[in-house]
């Protein structure tokens, strides 16, 4: 089962009329965030969305937003920096950067199910500065070392 903690969020004026995130399914990880306006996004173009809510995130997690799999396989609508953090002092309005990478245009309309919301805890690093790391079988292999 889930391990459930409180979210605050607060209704800004522009969010009248919509209703609460929800969770699609019973065992959804994220909820969806919709738009709190009307906005068109040519191809190609990127623009930030409202969302009409300022959240309270617990400390010790961060909210992550990332694109609805729909709306990326459908019609080219990314997170481009996906996932979006949002940390826990953070408290002005949630907005989603939306990136129209389809051929045609894509038309939001207030309401409109536009990107996913996940909280995931959070552990901060303690630095500590050695000689040198461990080795690995890997050692400084990346970017496509281990496959095609």
């Amino acid at each position: 089962m889930f391990n459930k903690i409180n979210l605050k969020v607060e209704k800004l004026s522009h969010f009248e009329g919509l209703t609460l995130p929800e969770y699609q399914t019973e065992h959804a990880s994220g909820f969806d965030l919709v738009a709190a306006e009307d906005k068109l996004l040519l191809a190609g173009q990127r623009d930030l969305v409202a969302t009409g809510l300022k959240m309270e995130i617990p400390v010790g997690y961060e909210g992550q937003v990332r694109p609805r799999s729909g709306l990326a396989y459908k019609y080219g609508i990314m997170v481009p920096n996906s996932p979006g953090t949002i940390d826990a002092d953070y408290r002005g309005e949630v907005k989603v950067i939306l990136w129209n990478t389809g051929a045609e245009d894509f038309e939001i309309k207030k309401g409109e199910r536009i990107a996913q919301f996940v909280l995931v805890p959070v552990v901060q690093a303690k630095f500590e500065v050695v000689m040198s790391v461990d080795e690995t079988a890997r050692g400084d292999g990346g970017f496509g070392s281990t496959g095609k």
